[in-house]
């Protein structure tokens, strides 16, 4: 299980959420869950639903997976998938600003990975930010993370 840094998309306009993950045990399928919160403290955090998925898969390794295959789901807060513990994977999933609920305050925003088996399965999760507000003076751009 991982949950990753909440990240202020305050001064930032689109967030990627990618998560690596390493072959494991069947049954163990890892869970991505999105949340927003309404501060670098996870105030109000409730989930943040999404469509699409971009992701690599393969049983072995991806060297020799070429492109991204576009999956979208109905819009939920959670992804998953029966045979995904059995395979080498990498998922991303995009954020925009625009889709917190920004009327009622929400401005971070984080992924989860759920706990979901007994075996250790190595894995990590990572941001990459883009399109900052202050694009005509990237030094003035705030830490996501503070």
């Amino acid at each position: 299980a991982s949950d990753g840094d909440w990240v202020s998309m305050r001064h930032w306009n689109r967030v990627l959420i990618k998560f690596h993950s390493a072959i494991g045990v069947a049954g163990d399928d890892p869970t991505l869950t999105i949340e927003q919160a309404k501060d670098n403290a996870g105030g109000s955090a409730k989930g943040l639903n999404f469509d699409t998925i971009y992701r690599k898969q393969a049983a072995t390794d991806l060297t020799g997976v070429g492109a991204w295959t576009k999956t979208t789901q109905t819009a939920a807060s959670t992804y998953t998938e029966a045979t995904a513990a059995e395979q080498s994977l990498i998922w991303i999933v995009e954020i925009k600003a625009e889709d917190l609920d920004v009327a009622n305050d929400f401005t971070h925003v984080r992924g989860r990975i759920a706990d979901v088996g007994l075996n250790a399965q190595l894995g990590y999760m990572e941001y990459g930010l883009a399109e900052p507000a202050h694009a005509h003076a990237p030094e003035n751009v705030l830490s996501p993370l503070a």
